[in-house]
């Protein structure tokens, strides 16, 4: 039994308007989230619209957000408000303390984050000081960030899952399709207990309000995750699919919104943990229960369990 949780960042439930919410206007079979929601199972899913403001007055943003998600902490009320971008000291500490990686790190279950960092990555000293709430996640955790050598391997992918925009960047890595992309991500996902691959590029071009792209961005992650799906052991294990914040399912605005965000979830024990979904603060707390580890279990960093 595993969990493969894909994040995919800014994608929100907007209005059925094809004209500003691409989500109204991709012709894909996933990513058409506009309007009324699928009934659950009707197409081996079941979408849930989920809060992602957390009570907290103000847009919500994605270190607050994405802290949320990996804790099951209300991460923007304990740091007092939406924090954008990269991860501060009081959300390092409660990724730390709670985080999804340590907790099941602790209790001997094998974790893998799917994503390759560039040896850039590892040079840029002001991506070092203000890393993602996903990098410190992993380290706090005691885990290793993948590389292109992994990438290279089969064993990793790249945030943007095609390799074109490594490519475009000078490396010689081969370009991925979508399909080939997912089955990997499928295969990496069947070793482990539990994964996360992050997809941000969604994000990215909502705030750019390109139309264009973001199409072509929804046409490729809907073949991917067809990929992932036809790839996974539905009768044993989990997908999941989950947001942190709405942007890109309203380009008539630059910024973030306030929209609820879908969790689309597929696979052994789907409607128990579809049922627990309430908020972006409850899918930690769900992976946990489907995975049968208390959520008061020991972490991966020995001082947190003093």
């Amino acid at each position: 039994m595993a969990v493969l949780f894909i994040f995919i960042d800014g994608l929100g439930l907007g209005p059925d308007d094809p004209g500003i919410n691409p989500l109204a206007a991709a012709p894909t079979r996933w990513f058409r989230l506009a309007g009324a929601l699928p009934a659950p199972g009707t197409d081996g899913r079941i979408v849930v619209a989920t809060d992602a403001t957390l009570g907290v007055p103000g847009l919500p943003q994605s270190a607050t957000g994405q802290t949320a998600l990996l804790t099951g902490k209300n991460a923007p009320f304990l740091a007092g408000r939406h924090i954008n971008g990269y991860c501060t000291r009081r959300l390092a500490e409660l990724l730390e303390a709670h985080s999804l990686f340590g907790r099941l790190k602790g209790v001997g279950r094998r974790v893998a984050f799917a994503n390759a960092y560039t040896p850039r990555f590892f040079r840029d000293k002001v991506r070092l000081r203000f890393p993602s709430v996903t990098t410190v996640a992993q380290r706090k955790a005691g885990m290793t960030l993948r590389t292109l050598e992994d990438l290279a391997r089969g064993e990793a992918l790249y945030q943007e899952f095609t390799n074109h925009l490594l490519r475009a960047q000078g490396y010689d890595v081969p370009v991925l399709t979508p399909a080939a992309a997912g089955a990997r991500l499928a295969a990496l996902s069947a070793r482990q207990e539990f994964t996360m691959f992050e997809f941000f590029q969604t994000d990215l071009c909502g705030h750019a309000q390109d139309f264009p792209r973001a199409l072509r961005l929804l046409e490729d992650l809907d073949l991917f995750l067809t990929a992932v799906l036809e790839g996974t052991d539905l009768a044993r294990d989990l997908v999941v699919v989950a947001s942190d914040h709405g942007n890109l399912e309203d380009l008539s605005r630059r910024t973030h919104t306030t929209n609820p965000v879908p969790t689309m979830v597929w696979g052994a024990g789907a409607e128990a943990f579809a049922g627990r979904i309430r908020t972006i603060a409850d899918l930690a707390p769900a992976v946990l229960a489907h995975l049968g580890v208390p959520p008061g279990g020991a972490l991966a960093n020995p001082r947190q369990n003093d």
